[in-house]
């Protein structure tokens, strides 16, 4: 696995894992685009993000809408909340690691 394919899944986790700590789960891309350096580590850009979101909707983890003005509406689905929890994996996301 290259070091690019290492760090897809790791923003695809932490994508989802910010959802799911969303009160709506819910969000923007540039919200996450912002937020995903600060907890991933992980430098990207919002086209990255924009890539990563349409993988995940792919998978049925999440959905996205456009929502006027450049502005993309991020939905997390109940596939995607089982994976945020560690309760299923799903293909080219990483598992994440147990909470304390």
């Amino acid at each position: 696995m290259s070091l690019a394919e290492i760090q897809a899944e790791h923003q695809r986790i932490a994508i989802l894992r910010m959802l799911a700590e969303q009160p709506d789960y819910r969000s923007n891309a540039s919200v996450l685009a912002d937020a995903l350096p600060r907890v991933a580590h992980i430098s990207v850009t919002r086209s990255q993000v924009l890539t990563e979101i349409a993988y995940l909707e792919s998978i049925g983890a999440l959905r996205q809408e456009d929502m006027g003005n450049g502005v993309v509406g991020v939905e997390l689905t109940d596939r995607g909340l089982d994976c945020a929890h560690g309760r299923i994996v799903l293909p080219g996301v990483k598992r994440p690691s147990p909470r304390s």
